[in-house]
This record gives C-alpha cells, sequence and structure tokens, in this order.
C-alpha cells in the first residue's frame, strides 16, 4: 500500500511540475503580468510628454508669444525699442557697487 502511495505522490508531484515551473507555469505568467503593467505606465508617461510636445509644437507653429517666449528666456532677446531692467538681489548689488558691508571677525575685540 505504501508503494501505490509514493507512485501517485510521484505523479501528483510530475503534473505540478509544468504548472509551477514549466514552459508556461503560473511563476512566469505572474512575470509577465509584472512587465506588462511596468510597460503601461511606461505608455502612459510617455503619451504625456508626447501631448506636451504636441501642444508645444502646435503653438509654435501657429502663434508668436511662444516664439517671443523662447527668444527672451533662452537668448536673452529684447523687442525694438524696448527697455530692459536687470533687477538684482542686494548682495549682487552691493558687491556691484564695491561697497562691501564689514562684518567683525569672530572672537575679535570691540
Amino acid at each position: 500500500m505504501r508503494v501505490v502511495t509514493y507512485i501517485l505522490l510521484a505523479l501528483l508531484l510530475l503534473l505540478q511540475y509544468p504548472l509551477w515551473l514549466g514552459k508556461g507555469s503560473w511563476l512566469k505568467v505572474w512575470d509577465m503580468d509584472r512587465q506588462v503593467e511596468a510597460q503601461k505606465q511606461l505608455n502612459e508617461q510617455t503619451q504625456k510628454r508626447n501631448a506636451s510636445l504636441d501642444a508645444e509644437v502646435r503653438d509654435l507653429k501657429n502663434g508668436t508669444e511662444a516664439v517671443e517666449e523662447r527668444a527672451r528666456s533662452e537668448m536673452g532677446m529684447v523687442k525694438q525699442g524696448e527697455v530692459f531692467f536687470q533687477i538684482v538681489g542686494e548682495e549682487a548689488a552691493a558687491t556691484a557697487s564695491g561697497v562691501i558691508a564689514a562684518q567683525p571677525a569672530k572672537g575679535a575685540i570691540k
């Protein structure tokens, strides 16, 4: 009776092998499902980026505001007859004028 039990157990294990570890096993299906989800996320990000680039291309083709904005920000261009003012922070203004605020050194005697 024990021999029959062992034979049946061995047959059960042999039948289970392809299900869990074979060519079309559950482990491979789970791994493939994980890869599909990762690819879907990547595709979604790419679609968002493509939509943004498409909107920018349409704006550059149809309107002049986007061209002006790029010329101003990236190339530093200004329109003819326009006056450009650059506001500099306090620290940069002080060093540009040659006036540097004197601060006593640490441990100095007053």
